[in-house]
């Protein structure tokens, strides 16, 4: 399971456990899941996917911004983000 968190300079957007998380990086596609790897990488425009620990699936259109991982806790910062 990973405690998720989408956030802008405004606002928490989004804070939840999910099973996977989907984001588009510089350096291509991730799928996120329990015990990925650490990493830091720069989002580029679009779609962020998150599969909650239900099924539901929360989408998010981000600009710009970074993805962490570390520790089972995924950190989308986005310059803004939409549901």
């Amino acid at each position: 399971m990973l405690k998720v968190e989408v956030v802008t300079p405004e606002k928490r957007v989004w804070s939840g456990e999910a099973k996977m998380v989907l984001a588009r990086t510089l350096e291509g596609d991730l799928g996120i899941l329990s015990d990925h790897a650490p990493l830091l990488g720069v989002l580029v425009d679009g779609k962020v996917s998150i599969e909650g620990v239900d099924g539901s699936v929360q989408e998010f259109e981000v600009s710009g911004g970074f993805i962490s991982v570390a520790n089972n806790r995924v950190s989308v910062l986005g310059e803004s983000a939409t549901q």
